[in-house]
C-alpha cells in the first residue's frame, strides 16, 4: 500500500511524560477510580506488558478501510467537547503510515466546530464501530487541519462522489460535495473493546442484497414448481392432495 507519511509529533509535556501509551487516556483522577472500584491491578498488568499499541498494524489498517462512519472527538482549549459524525464510502479514512489517519473533511453545514477546536486544542479521538460485526476501536492522537495541498486532497479523496444533502445531481452541477479541508491525525494510542452492548445493525446496501438473494431463489423455485405441475400426470405424481396428505 502506498502511503504519504505526514511528519507530526505531539511534544506536548503531557506527551512526552507519559510512560505508557494509555496514560493517554489513564489520567491520576481515571486510576484513582479504577483503584476504588477493583480494576487497577488487572490494568496495572496490562500496563506492564506495554499498555495499548502505538502504531496501526494490517489488522486495524483492514478495519479502518472497510469503515463508512466515524465519529471524531475534540475539544476547546477551555475543554468543551463536541462530537461530530463524519461518512463516507469504504476507504474514506486513510491510513497514510503506521502513525497517520487523514481523511477529507467535506463541505457541510459551515459551523467549523471541530475546525475551531483544533485551532487551539489539537487533541483528538477517534471512535470506529462496526455495527454488523460488533467491533469497536478506539483512537487518541492529535490532528492538523490541511488546507491548500492539492496532492495530499488527491491521495485522500473519497473513492466515489459524495452529494449534498437534497442536491440533485441532473440539476444542479455542483452536487457533489468539496473537499473543504483535509483531517489529518497522528495516532499516540489505539485500543479494541469487547462487543457488549453493541446492537447489531446490518448495512441497508448488505440488507437489500440479502433480501433480492432470497426473494431470486423463491422466485426461480415457484418457476420450477410451476413446470412441474404443468407437466406432471395425475398418474405419475398423484393429486396435490395426494401429496400435501403423504407430507
Amino acid at each position: 500500500m502506498s502511503r504519504t507519511a505526514i511528519p507530526f509529533v505531539d511534544e506536548s509535556p503531557a506527551a512526552m511524560t507519559r510512560p505508557v501509551p494509555s496514560d493517554v487516556a489513564f489520567t491520576p483522577a481515571v486510576k484513582a477510580v479504577q483503584a476504588a472500584r477493583g480494576s487497577r491491578e488487572g490494568y496495572a498488568r496490562m500496563e506492564a506488558r506495554g499498555g495499548w499499541r502505538t502504531e496501526i498494524d494490517d489488522g486495524l489498517a483492514a478495519f479502518i478501510a472497510e469503515q463508512q462512519s466515524c465519529f471524531l472527538g475534540t475539544a476547546s482549549a477551555d475543554g468543551q467537547p463536541y462530537i461530530q459524525h463524519r461518512g463516507g464510502p469504504p476507504g474514506f479514512l486513510r491510513v497514510l503510515d503506521a502513525r497517520t489517519i487523514a481523511f477529507a473533511d467535506l463541505r457541510g453545514n459551515r459551523q467549523y466546530i471541530s475546525t475551531g477546536n483544533l485551532s487551539e486544542n489539537p487533541r483528538v479521538h477517534l471512535f470506529l464501530i462496526d455495527y454488523a460485526h460488533r467491533r469497536r476501536i478506539k483512537i487518541w492522537g492529535t490532528a492538523q487541519v490541511i488546507t491548500g495541498d492539492a496532492a495530499l486532497a488527491a491521495a485522500v479523496a473519497p473513492s466515489r462522489p459524495i452529494r449534498r444533502p437534497g442536491a440533485d445531481a441532473v440539476t444542479d452541477p455542483g452536487a457533489d460535495a468539496a473537499i473543504e479541508q483535509i483531517i489529518v491525525i497522528h495516532v499516540e494510542a489505539w485500543d479494541s473493546n469487547c462487543p457488549q452492548h453493541i446492537p447489531q445493525l446490518l448495512p441497508a446496501e448488505a440488507v437489500a442484497a440479502a433480501l433480492a438473494a432470497r426473494d431470486a431463489k423463491i422466485a426461480a423455485l415457484e418457476a420450477e414448481l410451476r413446470q412441474l405441475r404443468s407437466g406432471a400426470s395425475p398418474e405419475s405424481t398423484g393429486s396435490l392432495a395426494d401429496v400435501t396428505a403423504e407430507t
